[in-house]
């Protein structure tokens, strides 16, 4: 067994799954989180300055991670530290996205750096990758107050970044994790549980990009019993990826 074996083996057990095995894996052929600006900044309260960020106006993802740390198109600029724009490997196959930052995230701003953050990291490891591999943002990149959910107009406020990020990375298997990330991935009803979401193939927009929902590693940290469901979820995205290469 080799040291990447042993470490995701051991991965796999502080996840509570039973240690499978299977031929050598790799990101190229294979197919719930922890949830300031300065006085006097001024906030774009133009009730259609959603229509006017269009995710084709940005070339890069340094641009578009840019424009995130500068952004004050909602009132969330005035109260956070840090915003978190995403991190991780241009050319990802896999995609993670996530619900909003946490506090341990605007105190950094990074994704998934918190208690949560390092379950998906034990859950990306358990897939053969690591996080440099894959491709980790939130649906929104600044942290609401008191870790609340989001509001819908923050949503749609935030929502251009994270589409021109999806477009420039062409990610070919999506994650959602979380009711709030897959609700909004799928422009899904806000009141459609989690059950309804995960355990099915969606597809993202009109990209033909599968789209798999999970749980938040946060949900998965407060319910343990519910790991072994979301590797079923892990694993039902990566046939995806072994699909697409066959």
């Amino acid at each position: 067994m080799t040291i990447l074996d042993q470490r995701r083996s051991q991965m796999l057990g502080q996840m509570g799954i039973t240690i499978w095995k299977s031929r050598p894996f790799s990101d190229h052929d294979s197919n719930g989180e922890e949830l300031s600006s300065e006085d006097g900044v001024e906030v774009d309260e133009d009730p259609n300055v959603t229509n006017v960020l269009e995710p084709e106006r940005f070339t890069s993802l340094e641009e578009v991670a840019s424009a995130v740390r500068g952004c004050q198109r909602c009132p969330l600029s005035r109260e956070r530290k840090y915003a978190v724009p995403g991190t991780g490997s241009p050319s990802a196959d896999w995609m993670f996205i996530g619900e909003a930052p946490g506090r341990d995230e605007d105190l950094q701003g990074m994704p998934f750096v918190g208690r949560s953050g390092q379950l998906l990291t034990s859950m990306i490891v358990a897939l053969g990758l690591t996080r440099d591999q894959v491709f980790i943002a939130n649906a929104i990149k600044c942290r609401p107050p008191n870790n609340r959910d989001p509001v819908e107009d923050e949503v749609n406020r935030c929502k251009p970044y994270l589409k021109a990020q999806i477009s420039m990375i062409q990610p070919r298997v999506i994650v959602a994790l979380g009711r709030i990330s897959a609700r909004l991935l799928l422009d899904a009803h806000e009141k459609t549980p989690m059950s309804e979401l995960r355990g099915d193939v969606h597809t993202y927009e009109k990209t033909g990009i599968p789209l798999i929902v999970t749980y938040h590693p946060a949900y998965l940290l407060r319910s343990p019993d519910q790991k072994r469901i979301a590797w079923q979820d892990l694993l039902l995205a990566r046939s995806q990826l072994r699909r697409g290469s066959a």
